[in-house]
Order: structure tokens, then sequence, then C-alpha cells
């Protein structure tokens, strides 16, 4: 007789697979595809959720080359791709939003999901930039490749 084997308990916050999922969003296509399968898999854990989006700054000799106004634009329409997550989203459950800054999108992903000791991203194949010819784009590549947690990638 073969010993039984057991499946992971969702009901348990302890012993649960994903407590806190992270997914990132630049309000493309597969990003909002994306947010709508982390929503899914939210639910089914009762995990936390997390919507991200960064915000890429260019620096050179000289500081930021975007100026404030450009800044303060490219932050309403992030608003506004978090909204829409919110929106797809079950009233039951609290989506947590933020917006930050950082010169390197993948790299504030990552971090960000360290710091909130998230257990699964979710992305994207490819985000704005949206180079069909590439089967996985910069961003999701990088984050698998530097992600302390799995990476879940969504077309």
């Amino acid at each position: 007789m073969l010993p039984a084997t057991s499946t992971p308990a969702v009901n348990n916050r302890s012993s649960r697979i994903y407590s806190k999922i992270l997914v990132a969003i630049d309000g493309s296509d597969p990003s909002m595809n994306a947010a709508e399968h982390a929503i899914s898999v939210s639910e089914a854990f009762s995990a936390e959720l997390h919507a991200l989006h960064v915000i890429q700054i260019d620096v050179d000799l000289f500081g930021p080359a975007d100026t404030p106004h450009d800044v303060i634009q490219i932050n309403k329409q992030a608003q506004e791709f978090l909204n829409r997550v919110k929106l797809k989203g079950n009233k039951k459950y609290e989506i947590k939003t933020e917006i930050i800054i950082s010169v390197n999108v993948p790299r504030g992903i990552v971090k960000y999901a360290e710091n909130k000791n998230i257990d699964l991203i979710v992305v994207g194949t490819r985000g704005r930039s949206g180079f069909r010819k590439l089967l996985l784009g910069s961003v999701a590549s990088s984050v698998i490749e530097y992600s302390h947690c799995p990476v879940l990638v969504i077309r």
C-alpha cells in the first residue's frame, strides 16, 4: 500500500502555499490578464494580494531626466491602471496597491516582493514595449531570474 499523500491546506494561514501574492501591472493587456489570474489565485488561497506599478525613471549625470510634470502624469496613469485592477477584484478581498519609482523595473518588483515577504509573483509575458517576437519580455525574464519566490507568467 502506498503512503497517503496530503495536499496543502489552504484555509490555515500558517500552512498555505501562498499567503501573499504580488501582481506587477503596467497597463498592457498581458499585465491585466496577469491581474485577473492573480485575483483568482489569491481568492483560491485566501491570500493577500498586492498590485504594484513601477515607474521607471531615467537618471544621468545630472540627476533624473524626467521633469516633475512628467512624473505626475505617469503617476496619474499608473493609478488608473491600479484602479482597473481593483475593479476586477472581488469586493470581499482587499487588493493593496502601490506605485514605486525605480531606475530598474525588474529590480523594483523583486525588491518589493522581498520587502513584503511575497510568496508568488505574477507577471504578464510582455509589457507595454510589446515586442511581439519575444517569447518572454525582458522584465518578466529578469523577475524570473532574480526572484526569491516562484514567478507565474501569464499570456
